[in-house]
């Protein structure tokens, strides 16, 4: 049998935890990240029952005391920069979930770094002392495992789950320890009676699927016996690039909404020219009032990494979902572009857009590359704040 040999590094409340490392009159107090909706919260904030997602008069309903500070990306770019290149240094086998974990794959290392438990506790002390940061590690035999092993370990903890116990240490946990399990999915077990990671593989798949779907089903009777042969993949290629804003429960206009949508294209479309990437595929990303989401998608004629085209048909693809903003009400509002290429393909016809979309989208790169990416913006976003927006991978 394999050994645990694949890791889960996952830094614990992140925004929270730069910000208490750059303040240290914050450290040890409760701390929440953004003010109109929760970025990140720390675990003293977390004790009030502060949750990332939650409106900002919620959180500070809960927890009256906490120090509110608005979102600083760049430190937190950077602080992840940091963590990566510890990652890279322990092993060439690492891959990026989002800016604040990772698999990485530890397997042949032990005549020169030791044991994978040894080299996960020596990465956690490197983290802590180089970049001021604490983070859990999971350890596991599978990807799936290792990632519910550093769950279970938070915060600031290490926990290696040796391929011999592996049912004995998923079985008794919840339900919803297995991934892909929400509140919906395990509200609906819940109401059969299952309420843990055993019952679950105790029925049987075709059960499991009346109950949740074909795919949901296979998948989680699959995880429940960890069944997971997915192997750690380095440096995975970018399949899409994105960008979200969380949104008060306030109404927001239409007129509103295309505007924040247009700033998130905006970014979405720099971040694609820097990285030298167009792309067909426009997908739009909402989370109504009720926390049910819904994603709608429209495919271009051709590769683009022009903002008209692709604002555009977000723009058409938030217009349909109207009716169901004005009933339910909006908190969230993304956008992702894929089906990416090198960006080296000819585009043969420009779309709603042209020579002089992209003069205008180069000229607003050249400006924002020397000044900073506030110094300019376009005259529909003026007097509108779209919060922060980071990279979901390190790019």
């Amino acid at each position: 049998m394999a050994t645990a040999s694949i890791l889960h590094a996952d830094l614990d409340s992140f925004y929270a935890s730069v910000e208490q490392r750059d303040r240290p009159e914050l450290r040890g107090r409760p701390v929440i990240v953004g003010s109109g909706v929760v970025l990140a919260a720390s675990y003293e904030a977390k004790a009030f029952g502060v949750e990332s997602a939650m409106g900002g008069t919620r959180a500070r309903h809960l927890c009256p005391h906490a120090i509110v500070v608005e979102p600083r990306m760049d430190a937190y770019v950077d602080a992840s920069r940091s963590v990566f290149e510890i990652f890279d240094q322990t092993t060439p086998l690492v891959e990026g979930l989002s800016i604040d974990e990772a698999f990485l794959d530890v397997r042949g290392l032990e005549g020169i770094s030791g044991s994978p438990a040894e080299i996960a506790a020596r990465l956690r002390r490197q983290v802590r002392d180089e970049i001021g940061l604490p983070i859990t590690v999971g350890v596991a035999r599978t990807k799936f495992l290792a990632k519910v092993a550093s769950g279970v370990a938070k915060p600031d903890g290490l926990l290696v789950v040796p391929a011999d116990g592996e049912l004995r240490f998923l079985h008794p946990l919840p339900v919803r320890r297995l991934w892909g399990v929400g509140p919906v999915t395990a509200d609906r077990l819940s109401r059969r009676g299952i309420e843990t990671v055993r019952q679950v593989a105790a029925m049987p798949e075709e059960a499991l699927v009346a109950i949740v779907g074909r795919g949901a089903g296979r998948h989680l009777h699959a995880l429940a016996l960890n069944h997971d042969p997915r192997p750690v993949q380095p440096g995975r290629r970018r399949r899409s690039v994105g960008a979200q804003c969380a949104l008060g429960r306030g109404p927001h206009t239409p007129t509103t909404l295309e505007a924040l949508l247009l700033g998130l294209v905006d970014r979405v479309t720099r971040r694609m020219r820097r990285a030298g990437h167009g792309g067909r595929t426009v997908m739009l990303r909402l989370r109504f009032g009720d926390y049910t989401r819904v994603t709608r998608s429209s495919t271009l004629f051709t590769s683009t990494a022009e903002t008209q085209p692709i604002q555009s048909a977000a723009i058409q693809l938030l217009r349909t979902a109207g009716p169901a903003i004005r009933e339910r009400g909006i908190t969230l509002v993304g956008v992702t572009v894929s089906n990416l290429d090198d960006g080296r393909a000819m585009q043969l016809i420009l779309p709603l857009s042209g020579e002089r979309g992209a003069a205008l989208d180069a000229a607003l790169d050249r400006v924002r590359d020397r000044f900073g990416s506030s110094a300019i913006t376009r005259a529909s976003l003026l007097g509108r704040s779209l919060g922060p927006s980071v990279p979901l991978l390190r790019e």
